[in-house]
């Protein structure tokens, strides 16, 4: 019954992509543009629902 992964798989597979999305980012063309574009997508939105996220446990322990 072995259903963890082990830690190093885990790693493995982050240098690797680490590595893949490195090559699409030094492509030609809009490449760079997109992967950027992407990224900035993804840390904006993150940003902006973990925000809210603390902000809705700050009301949630705070007396009214």
């Amino acid at each position: 019954m072995d259903t963890a992964v082990p830690l190093n798989v885990i790693v493995d597979n982050l240098v690797e992509m680490n590595d893949l999305f490195t090559d699409v980012a030094m492509g030609d063309g809009a490449a760079p543009l997109l992967v950027a574009m992407g990224g900035l997508i993804v840390v904006a939105s993150l940003g902006i629902f973990g925000a809210l996220t603390l902000g809705a446990v700050g009301n949630l322990l705070t007396a009214n």
